[in-house]
């Protein structure tokens, strides 16, 4: 049974756990409308708590907040005054004189009462989320031949595959220098030399998938080959200037998890402003991340972001979306796997050439957040947790 079916036919239970008392208590043993309701309404929340907790979120990163009963009383008594307050009024303002019309004015304070639940769920998920990530791990180093690894996943960049080589490795001069620098291209099938040209421009490592998958594959497949002890990844049109990969690896350095740019951070510089229709598309995206995502962020799709080594290998290793949606997929493991994330600023250099096509790949997006939630309740992302090592307690 999947987690939708299962979230519904709960949600079915306790509702008519909630009806049959308000009736039962107001028409058979003659309650007052206020307090049937109030007691049909806790009823019917224990009832919720107890299926959910044992049925619908087995497994889902949501419990670390569904079983903190101070929050899930919290929420629930607030949706339970909603929901007293509404029926309350509407009974005193229209006085229905049998059982059906009780239950017709019953409708409108169920659907108050979901709404202010709902919100104070999220909140509560947001607040144990980012609880969770707030504080860096400060695990041992990770295992690596050099210090960092670069991934840059590029279809069809034959062009311009050569300079972006030679830039990463200018910029980031000073980590080669001090640790060690590994450059890597993963070819995401292209039909072109972007492969034969990237290795003459002197990249350590070339992948080739074929055929063309997408971004994210590329990405998945060059985090998995990485030799660095912290990866990173970066666009091949260069949007956000190599060296500020330097910020990513010293917070990694420093005990993060992850760490991702964020082109909406109180610091970011942009350089060169995206098309309208790009921008508008991206803030979508980010109300559409809410159905996958409990935490909030500034922002998901940034091309920027960095990893440990050993996380990079975990996580990754667990990842099955292909396209553009993997940046989502991720923040979800982090979440799910209880890791710590930081967001840091970019400086954002807009390419006037670019291969997203913002109407077809937000709706592969969309369709592919859909495909992560069922995974999830399914699932499809459990992982060993402890190939990691422990984090540091003070």
């Amino acid at each position: 049974m999947n987690l939708l079916r299962r979230f519904v036919l709960v949600g079915v239970a306790a509702t008519l756990v909630d009806l049959g008392l308000l009736l039962s208590l107001h028409l058979l043993a003659g309650w007052p409308v206020p307090s049937a309701d109030a007691v049909a309404v806790a009823a019917a929340t224990v009832v919720s708590w107890v299926l959910h907790s044992s049925l619908t979120f087995p497994g889902d990163p949501s419990l670390r907040w569904y079983r903190r009963v101070g929050a899930y009383v919290l929420a629930g008594a607030m949706a339970l005054l909603a929901d007293v307050a509404v029926l309350t009024i509407l009974y005193v303002w229209l006085r229905p004189g049998w059982w059906g019309a009780l239950l017709v004015i019953k409708a409108p304070a169920v659907l108050v009462a979901f709404m202010v639940r709902l919100a104070n769920y999220r909140r509560a998920m947001f607040d144990a989320v980012r609880s969770d990530q707030s504080v860096p791990a400060e695990r041992p180093l990770p295992q690596g031949d050099v210090r960092l690894t670069v991934v840059i996943p590029a279809f069809r960049e034959e062009d311009r595959i050569a300079a972006t080589v030679a830039t990463v490795r200018s910029q980031l001069a000073a980590v080669a220098a001090h640790g060690g620098l590994e450059v890597l291209v993963a070819d995401d099938g292209s039909d072109d030399r972007t492969a034969e040209v990237a290795r003459a421009a002197g990249a350590d490592t070339v992948l080739q998938l074929s055929p063309n998958r997408g971004k994210g594959a590329a990405v998945r497949e060059g985090v998995l080959a990485a030799s660095g002890r912290t990866v990173a990844f970066t666009d091949a049109d260069l949007s956000y200037p190599p060296e500020q990969i330097t910020r990513l690896l010293h917070a990694v350095e420093q005990g993060w998890d992850v760490v991702v740019g964020s082109r909406q951070h109180t610091d970011t510089l942009t350089v060169v402003a995206a098309g309208r229709l790009r921008e508008f598309g991206g803030r979508v995206i980010n109300v559409f991340t809410g159905l996958v995502l409990l935490g909030r962020y500034r922002d998901t799709q940034c091309g920027l972001k960095a990893v440990r080594r050993d996380v990079g290998r975990l996580v990754f290793s667990r990842m099955q979306v292909d396209g553009f949606a993997f940046d989502v997929e991720l923040f979800h493991l982090v979440e799910r796997y209880r890791l710590t994330l930081t967001e840091v600023p970019v400086e954002v250099v807009n390419s006037e050439r670019s291969t997203v096509h913002v109407a077809r790949d937000a709706w592969r997006l969309v369709r592919d957040l859909f495909r992560i939630r069922s995974r999830a309740g399914h699932g499809d992302y459990e992982a060993d947790l402890s190939v990691l090592p422990a984090a540091r307690t003070a």
